[in-house]
């Protein structure tokens, strides 16, 4: 007696169905986003938190050069000076007040040009931060724009290592994920200055969504001479 075999068949997937966001709420959402504005280096665009990274990151890497030693190494057994923890301050910038941990050491002689001691505003921090977030710079264009800000007071070497760390930083906060449900998205263009050798004008692709609660999110910073 002869038998058949039937193919196996391969366990269904459970498809997840959004449900239907009320047109409605759609043209509220859209109106009121239109009516606040949805730029990026304003109250309430650009997020503070990148600022923030970009800002302790600089700081992070000046105590190491200061010290002679990066995080964790054994070399902080050996020297009189060593890491300190960190203090709050807050810095105002064109996007409002950001809240920062600025590193010390034990002498309490490392003083950093990211921040200085006693500076409570930084000026044009919002430019540099919102052309570093953008998809396409290349690393020499991203230190260039680095270097801009901190001037001669700082070696390229240290540049050259805030830069990596950034990099790092950045992708971390291009490829973060979004909310599943965007009923509302704007595009648009606007241009940045690019700093490589010499400065010039580049236009940018953004892409901003709006959540069923109204936030804003910042869905993609894109450098159209790149595409």
């Amino acid at each position: 007696m002869s038998t058949t075999e039937q193919p196996a068949q391969e366990p269904q997937q459970s498809v997840v169905v959004q449900p239907p966001v009320d047109p409605e709420l759609v043209r509220q959402l859209a109106q009121r986003a239109a009516g606040e504005g949805v730029e990026l280096a304003g109250p309430g665009g650009l997020p503070q938190r990148l600022t923030k990274q970009v800002l302790e990151t600089g700081l992070e890497v000046e105590r190491s050069e200061h010290l002679g030693y990066d995080k964790h190494e054994p070399a902080s057994r050996d020297g009189e000076n060593f890491r300190n923890g960190t203090r709050a301050k807050t810095v105002t910038i064109e996007v409002g007040p950001v809240e920062l941990e600025v590193p010390r050491d034990r002498e309490g002689s490392f003083a950093p040009k990211t921040v200085r001691k006693r500076q409570r505003r930084l000026r044009g921090v919002d430019e540099r931060v919102l052309s570093l977030a953008v998809k396409g710079l290349t690393t020499g264009e991203i230190s260039a724009h680095l270097a801009d800000g901190y001037g001669a007071e700082v070696s390229t070497d240290t540049i050259s290592t805030i830069t990596d760390t950034v990099i790092e930083e950045m992708s971390t906060w291009q490829d973060r994920p979004g909310s599943r449900v965007y009923p509302v998205i704007f595009i648009d263009a606007l241009v940045v200055k690019v700093r490589n050798g010499q400065v010039t004008n580049r236009p940018v692709c953004t892409a901003v969504g709006v959540t069923v609660d109204g936030e804003r999110d910042i869905l993609g910073l894109v450098d159209r001479a790149r595409r």
